[in-house]
């Protein structure tokens, strides 16, 4: 796999995937676009792989799409690029059956802003921000940002975030429900590397299911759901981590799941 715009690097059960144009703060080109595509797949297929971490180099998480790279199109067709680009990374990481840390190290923006929301737990640095900027160009949200702050924050808030690119802190972003932790610029990385241990040593196999389930509820209706738990159950019950789950529970130790 060779890629120029992203970096990858696996330690153990993390791979850590690095958004790679820190002097654009991250912004999308068509390179960083499919290098982040093929990062996505390679964590996927790899079952050595239990937790993925996404960040962005330097200063900033992701600025979302870069401007001045697609400045001299003409008749470009906004629709092609995200049925090409954008779509098919947020449905990578949505569908990835392993959990993904956004570390949001600084501004989060457009498409990058949907990107961090993509993302399964999120831990930002005290100085990131998300910015919806949509509208200031006059386009509307994309990559999935409508979806995710449909599902995440309130109407109004949502409505507000979209439509005014109102800046909103990470301290106001844990406080509306987008994000899950905010810690100082220098503990970012201890944070992160605890909870990237937690899922590297966790039931990998539950968790992907619980990560579907979730995904299904925001549309299922209970009947349904009710269906997908014993369908997902019946999954779970047959693996050797519920077995091993089991064994510890009874033998009074910690468990040692082996992801399957």
């Amino acid at each position: 796999m060779e890629l120029t715009s992203v970096l990858y690097q696996k330690n153990g059960a993390v791979a850590t995937i690095t958004l790679n144009r820190p002097d654009v703060f991250n912004a999308f080109d068509e390179t960083q676009s499919y290098d982040l595509q093929a990062a996505l797949k390679e964590a996927r297929k790899d079952n050595e792989v239990r937790v993925v971490v996404l960040t962005g180099a330097g200063k900033a998480f992701c600025s979302g799409q870069d401007l001045k790279a697609i400045a001299g199109s003409k008749n470009r067709s906004l629709s092609d690029s995200l049925y090409k680009r954008y779509n098919p990374i947020i449905k990578a990481m949505r569908d990835m059956p392993k959990p993904i840390i956004g570390r949001i190290n600084g501004v989060a923006a457009g498409a990058g802003a949907s990107l961090a929301l993509a993302c399964d737990f999120i831990i930002a640095a005290e100085n990131a921000a998300f910015i919806e900027v949509f509208v200031n160009v006059g386009l509307v949200p994309d990559s999935g940002s409508s979806y995710f702050l449909a599902k995440s924050i309130s109407p109004a808030r949502a409505f507000e975030m979209a439509t005014q690119a109102t800046k909103i802190s990470a301290q106001q972003a844990q406080e509306w429900g987008l994000i899950n932790r905010v810690v100082s610029t220098e503990n970012l990385d201890e944070e992160v590397q605890k909870h990237a241990e937690y899922y590297a040593a966790a039931p990998t196999l539950a968790v992907g299911m619980i990560k579907k389930m979730l995904n299904k509820a925001t549309s299922a209706d209970l009947d349904a759901m009710l269906q997908i738990e014993a369908w997902y159950q019946e999954i779970a019950g047959r693996s050797n981590d519920y077995r091993e789950g089991v064994t510890a529970f009874n033998e009074k130790r910690k468990p040692e799941f082996k992801g399957n």
